[in-house]
């Protein structure tokens, strides 16, 4: 069987998400290649439920899976490991979150660590580029767990109104990434965020509370929530309240 996949040019409209390829094509989830990774593809891609992701030697290629796997701040699973390592953090005087002070850091580092099973990386050249011009924009930003004014560990993601799309994270401490990620829950929990973008599914994701639905349940959020206010990405530590008494622990 053939299977034709949409080529753009730089500023068209991207397809229809219901005709990317199903479950039981090659590539699940395959929407389209070529384009362009300006702002505003980006941004139009973001807010359609939409995302790049491609290695060095393809071209641009985009993808829209359904199922989604999305992570809902209210059901963010803080292990009992995690919980231990999170009050030791807030307790030490030279550990701190910040967002956005060190973004380039950030997505450089996500770039060049190495990923199980995997050669290489995605966040290939132009990718980099693309997201700095987006953070440049206001529209994709930095968690970044800081010890000892060093960078330990962070993510960067997409926002777009009050729809928070996970791109990628990196550790040099043991934990140091999962900090950043529960910093990130916080803050959504705290501005009603709905869901994080997780795009796809993986063990350490749903171990941590991220889970699957269908691309229809995914758009109605995402579509709701970039018509909102943007919250300011600004972290305050009276934020880690919503982690530690609204949660309980489990292993």
């Amino acid at each position: 069987m053939t299977h034709k996949l949409p080529w753009l040019q730089p500023g068209q409209a991207f397809p229809a998400v219901q005709t990317a390829w199903a479950q039981s094509d090659p590539a699940p989830g395959l929407l389209a290649a070529g384009g362009a990774l300006d702002v505003d593809t980006l941004t139009r891609a973001y807010a359609a439920g939409i995302f790049p992701w491609f290695s060095d030697g393809q071209p641009i290629l985009w993808w829209s899976p359904d199922p989604r796997m999305v992570l809902t701040p209210a059901h963010f699973r803080l292990h009992k490991s995690l919980r231990k390592t999170l009050t030791a953090f807030c307790a030490a005087p030279g550990c701190e979150i910040r967002f956005d002070s060190a973004f380039d850091q950030v997505i450089q580092a996500c770039s060049s660590s190495p990923r199980p099973s995997q050669n290489g990386t995605w966040i290939v050249a132009p990718m980099v580029d693309a997201y700095q011009a987006l953070h440049a924009a206001g529209c994709a930003h930095s968690v970044e767990t800081w010890v000892n004014g060093e960078l330990a560990g962070g993510l960067y993601c997409v926002a777009i109104g009050a729809a928070v799309f996970g791109e990628s994270m990196f550790t040099r401490v043991p934990d140091a990434s999962k900090i950043a990620l529960a910093a990130l829950v916080a803050f959504c929990r705290h501005h009603e965020v709905p869901q994080i973008d997780c795009q796809q599914n993986t063990r350490h994701l749903a171990s941590l509370g991220a889970q699957e639905i269908s691309r229809v349940q995914f758009l109605t959020t995402v579509h709701r929530a970039i018509g909102c206010e943007v919250p300011p990405w600004k972290f305050d530590p009276v934020y880690w309240n919503l982690i530690f008494n609204r949660q309980g622990s489990s292993d």
